[in-house]
This record gives C-alpha cells, sequence and structure tokens, in this order.
C-alpha cells in the first residue's frame, strides 16, 4: 500500500517537472526585443552623459536652457522607457558600459 502511495506520488512530481519544462519551451524568451531595448537605453546613457560630462559640477537649472531642456527629455525617456522595464541587472550593466566608455575610452 505505501509503495502504490509512493509510486503515486511520485508520477505527480514527475508530471508536474515535465508540464514546467513544456510550458517554459512554449515562452519564447524575446532576447532580440530586449537587447535592442538594451542598445536603446544604452544610447540614451551615452547621450546624458555627454551632457553631464560638459558640465560636471552644474546642477540642472544652471545648464543653459538648450541642454537643460535635452538633458530632462533624456532623463524622463532613461526612467520611461528603461529603468520602468528593465531588470536591474541591465540597468547596472549599462550605467558600468557609460562609465567604462568614457572613463577608459573603450
Amino acid at each position: 500500500m505505501v509503495s502504490i502511495l509512493l509510486l503515486a506520488i511520485g508520477i505527480g512530481v514527475v508530471t508536474v517537472l515535465l508540464g514546467s519544462v513544456a510550458f517554459q519551451f512554449q515562452t519564447p524568451i524575446n532576447d532580440i526585443v530586449l537587447s535592442s531595448l538594451v542598445e536603446k537605453c544604452q544610447l540614451i546613457a551615452n547621450e546624458g552623459y555627454k551632457i553631464h560630462a560638459l558640465y560636471p559640477a552644474s546642477n540642472l537649472d544652471e545648464l543653459p536652457e538648450n541642454d537643460m531642456k535635452r538633458m530632462m527629455y533624456l532623463d524622463e525617456k532613461w526612467m520611461n522607457e528603461c529603468v520602468s522595464v528593465l531588470p536591474a541587472d541591465s540597468i547596472i550593466n549599462i550605467a558600468n558600459n557609460v562609465d567604462r566608455k568614457f572613463s577608459y575610452g573603450e
């Protein structure tokens, strides 16, 4: 009786695991979409850093009007299209890439 119960539990566990694997294969992971979004966010971060590099010790309200508007636009775009969508590790990687590019000239 105990062996039948253990067999039934084993079959149930195996069925659940196989169902999980099948479900994962049916759900496409949009790496292409995610990678294009990461590239877009990388460009936004690079452009924002270029403006920041021109005025390193300035606050936003101390920038020339055109640069201030551009920086506000980039900031809004960064928050809405990147930070709110991408996982934290992608955001950190983008920030590290910007730092490397401008600090070390890579």
